[in-house]
């Protein structure tokens, strides 16, 4: 049977500070896929996914984005996550006076009525929370403090991991999310990604290490060079490339 397309990209380009960074870039992401992106700095991977998630830094100049039969383009930041993309941030900003726990509850309510169904009150939000975070013994005194304020690194990503586990989207972007993270913490990660993983949710995770991709396993790995897919290939593609390095495997420095 046919896996579904839930995201279709196509000749796509878009200027950062009326600088070109995607010149032309084509990808597709079927139900169930985890596809990987690499590259080195400045080839377009954290634009790409910027896009995805309607960051004001990005303007699409051409090209097409259909998600779900929708055109992406068309919806907002807000209809783009009620519709189940999520967006995990290398460096998630921090919000003084925000409640974590409100904000959450917030999130997940606000999805729930965009796909008609009744809100959740505090108690079986609460519950919710215990047995999702219980999972993965992921400390949940992080929702009684503000959203991100005051957190460490590894305290931002646990926090972006109780909301994946929360909202469960349907297409999960990940910008290098084991950036600066331990090998236990990497390990938790991997985790709760590989929990959702259920053939329906899909997966688009930025990373520079092997060290990610050997706990989850991804069907494709792609090679962004100067704004588009250069190179795909499946995980040997990126064990190559931790043992060769780009020059060896054909794709030049475009900031050299």
């Amino acid at each position: 049977m046919e896996k579904e397309t839930i995201l279709k990209i196509e000749n796509l380009h878009v200027n950062i500070n009326d600088r070109e960074i995607l010149k032309g870039l084509n990808l597709e992401i079927k139900a169930g896929e985890v596809h990987a992106l690499m590259g080195t700095n400045g080839a377009g991977k954290s634009t790409l996914v910027k896009t995805l998630s309607a960051h004001y830094d990005c303007a699409v100049t051409q090209g097409k984005i259909t998600y779900k039969k929708k055109d992406l383009l068309e919806l907002d930041v807000s209809e783009r996550a009620n519709e189940g993309i999520f967006m995990s941030f290398q460096s998630p900003i921090e919000v003084a006076g925000v409640n974590n726990s409100y904000f959450l509850k917030t999130a997940i309510n606000a999805k729930r009525t965009h796909n008609g169904l009744s809100e959740i009150d505090a108690m079986e939000f609460l519950k919710l929370v215990k047995e999702e975070t219980g999972k993965f013994n992921i400390d949940r005194k992080l929702l009684q403090r503000d959203l991100n304020d005051g957190f460490s690194g590894g305290e931002k990503k646990r926090n972006e991991l109780i909301q994946l586990l929360m909202l469960q989207p349907d297409l999960i972007m990940l910008d290098e999310i084991d950036s600066g993270l331990d090998v236990d913490a990497i390990k938790t990660v991997a985790n709760v990604i590989n929990s959702m993983l259920d053939g329906k949710k899909s997966i688009l995770m930025i990373t520079h290490y092997d060290r990610l991709l050997e706990l989850i396993k991804p069907d494709f790995v792609h090679i962004l060079n100067d704004g588009i897919i250069a190179k795909t290939g499946d995980y040997s593609l990126a064990l190559e490339l931790d043992e060769k390095g780009y020059e060896a495997i054909g794709i030049k420095d475009a900031n050299k």
